[in-house]
């Protein structure tokens, strides 16, 4: 971070937003944005040129910035954003089996089944729903007619696939969806908002890695907003894995994954 910050020649605020379960959704994103909208009204006072302001997470804060992002095109009374960054980020919870999610399913630090164990951990949610949500039980049919069109790996390019087969979702339970329906509002799969909400998002760049569950919710956002008219920049991190951008730093412990997210992010700060 401080790298980036240095190199790019920005001023840097991190937010620390509470943690569950003492903070649940939607506490995180609308302490983001509670931050950001501070920031936006006060960016003068720190230096910072109003229209200027980019907003940036990796993971969890990737979803999150995401969310901000959305819910700042709603706002007439702030400046617009000049850009934002997603790292990894989850914008997605309808199919648990794209393909990066069956190609990563054990890897360390996520996997598969980490994912949904720390969505129902997020919500505060029942652990015995894992099972269900995994195969998208929790998916009204409505839902997939409507999302199919962005969430599916037909929208995934051929070589990302490697061999997979598509696992279709599991038949719905109105029973699942009725204890978890914020699992598919915007405001947590953000791929779902609108095409006006979509249409209005400032320059984005987005960095997906080849060893991530969180892989194809990257590439499938990246259609989404460019299929909308909003200008995309993409990093793939071939070597890549979730949360490397943690090992850009490390001594010998340093992935060089890690080291290139970190100089392509600087580069897209600058070229702005």
């Amino acid at each position: 971070v401080c790298r980036i910050a240095k190199e790019a020649d920005v001023v840097l605020v991190a937010v620390s937003y509470g943690l569950s379960p003492e903070h649940p959704y939607p506490s995180q994103y609308k302490q983001c944005l509670a931050a950001t909208v501070h920031f936006m009204r006060n960016a003068e006072v720190y230096g910072v040129d109003p229209s200027q302001i980019i907003i940036f997470g990796d993971s969890a804060g990737g979803n999150f910035t995401s969310v901000v992002a959305q819910q700042l095109t709603k706002r007439r009374d702030l400046p617009k954003l000049r850009a934002q960054a997603l790292i990894y980020a989850g914008v997605q919870a309808m199919d648990f089996n794209l393909p990066s999610y069956v190609q990563n399913a054990t890897m360390p630090l996520l996997s598969q089944e980490t994912v949904i164990k720390f969505i129902l951990q997020y919500f505060i949610k029942d652990p015995a729903l894992k099972s269900d949500i995994l195969k998208g039980s929790h998916v009204p049919d409505h839902y997939r007619l409507k999302y199919r069109k962005w969430v599916s790996a037909d929208n995934i390019p051929e070589k990302f696939k490697r061999g997979y087969r598509e696992v279709p979702l599991a038949p719905y339970k109105p029973e699942v969806y009725k204890q978890f329906p914020e699992l598919l509002e915007e405001t947590f799969s953000s791929i779902f908002a609108e095409d006006h909400i979509i249409k209005q998002l400032p320059e984005t760049f987005i960095v997906t890695c080849e060893y991530d569950v969180f892989r194809d919710d990257g590439l499938l956002y990246k259609k989404r907003l460019e299929d909308c008219g909003v200008k995309v920049r993409w990093f793939h991190a071939e070597q890549g894995f979730h949360g490397v951008l943690n090992f850009s730093d490390l001594g010998i412990f340093t992935f060089p994954a890690g080291v290139e997210i970190v100089d392509s992010i600087i580069d897209f700060v600058k070229g702005l």
